[in-house]
């Protein structure tokens, strides 16, 4: 099996308790280039019904849209803007287990 097989693999369970938090920013991340709701379900590991709700939500809070004439989701400026700040807490909270170590007193 190839690198990418097993690197899915590892990725998929580092997904199985993602908050809904997480799976909005993914989808934003993702929607960033601009793409169908088919690819964003697969690359989001979500099942039809999560994706139909998801998109829902992003759309009514305008966070991404669809370009007319086209079956592409891009980004508002609404949803770049999250995306941003996702990006910095990111940076400023790791919170990758490997990356968060308490100190005992």
């Amino acid at each position: 099996m190839s690198y990418l097989f097993y690197s899915i693999l590892a990725n998929k369970k580092d997904m199985k308790y993602r908050s809904r938090t997480e799976i909005i920013a993914m989808i934003l991340e993702i929607a960033s280039q601009g793409v169908t709701k088919t690819k964003i379900m697969y690359k989001a590991y979500l099942s039809y019904s999560q994706l139909n709700q998801y998109m829902s939500f992003l759309i009514e809070n305008k966070l991404i849209e669809c370009k007319p004439g086209t079956e592409l989701y891009t980004l508002t400026e609404k949803g770049r803007k999250v995306v941003h700040v996702c990006k910095e807490l990111d940076d400023m909270i790791p919170l990758k287990k490997e990356q968060t170590k308490f100190v005992s007193h």
